[in-house]
């Protein structure tokens, strides 16, 4: 119940306003938030890379409403492509996009828009000699993103998807995806869905997810394994050394903020381990999503509230 109603606010503008106007918010966002600038952005990087833990990033924004806004997300990728390449930490960084950010929603060439952005910031990308990964949003959008990803693929095949497996679907997916060459994290889910496209149960939800990770790591493509939970990480190790894969075939991906005595300690066990890194100033979505995930995270913030009155 307590992560429905998260889930909820996290489309609330009332709630929003009320929330980010708060003085003691911000002391909670910069745990799980790198900051607002392309500054901000390279600076955590080049932090997390002395830490011998690769990035990627994501440039905080959803439910773009204009063409405008859609481009200037789009520059705004491209900006920071620059930047990381300037301070040569391409090699230890890559983006993440939401299409939804570059006007995938929009009601008349939505879809062909959030393509037009995305290739532009793939271009980029590979300017800067790095890759771009495709974010999920709800379910919804899958079909859209599954169709812009294979486009993208055809220039830039190194694109990354993300799939999520709480949806029904996504063991499909995984198996359609599973092919040499693609790059695909698997994450539990994290919107707010219906029973009849998704598991509620978290347990299901971990079945799943074990399900799908089979698929992924039996196949020829890139697995990576996007969990904090410790039962999953122990799972997924141990299908990596029964597929006989060397360590440059998979990645861990964790949330920055969270568990970060975990990920250096899997990095210094020769895996590699990329950190989700968010910044922008764009980040209430984000942050209730990420409080809806772990009752840890929940009960980070409400000390928070109470400790800075």
């Amino acid at each position: 119940m307590m992560r429905g109603a998260l889930l909820g606010m996290s489309r609330s503008s009332t709630i929003k306003n009320v929330v980010t106007r708060a003085p003691v918010t911000r002391g909670v966002v910069t745990r799980f938030v790198a900051g607002d600038s392309t500054a901000d952005a390279v600076e955590a990087t080049r932090a997390l890379a002395a830490d011998d833990l690769r990035v990627t990033i994501d440039h905080l924004g959803e439910d773009t409403t204009d063409r405008g806004q859609a481009a200037r997300v789009a520059v705004a990728y491209v900006e920071l492509l620059g930047a990381l390449h300037t301070a040569g930490l391409s090699d230890r960084a890559e983006v993440s996009v939401k299409l939804s950010a570059l006007g995938q929603y929009l009601p008349q060439g939505g879809e062909d828009l959030a393509l037009e952005n995305a290739r532009t910031i793939c271009q980029a990308a590979a300017n800067a000699g790095t890759t771009v990964t495709l974010d999920a949003e709800d379910h919804t959008t899958t079909d859209s993103t599954l169709g812009v990803l294979a486009e993208l693929r055809r220039d830039f095949p190194d694109t990354g998807a993300v799939l999520q497996a709480y949806l029904r679907r996504t063991e499909e997916d995984c198996a359609a995806l599973a092919v040499a060459g693609s790059r695909v994290r698997l994450c539990k889910g994290a919107y707010q869905e219906h029973e009849s496209v998704a598991f509620s149960d978290p347990h299901a939800v971990d079945l799943s997810y074990v399900r799908c990770l089979r698929v992924l790591i039996d196949g020829p493509g890139y697995p990576m394994v996007a969990s904090h939970d410790p039962r999953l990480i122990a799972i997924a190790a141990d299908l990596v050394t029964r597929a006989g894969r060397s360590r440059d075939s998979y990645e861990f991906q964790m949330l920055y903020g969270v568990r970060p005595a975990e990920q250096v300690r899997l990095a210094r066990l020769g895996h590699t381990v990329r950190i989700y890194l968010p910044y922008g100033d764009d980040w209430y979505g984000y942050l209730v999503r990420r409080l809806a995930e772990r009752p840890a995270n929940l009960a980070f913030f409400a000390r928070s509230l109470v400790g800075r009155r």
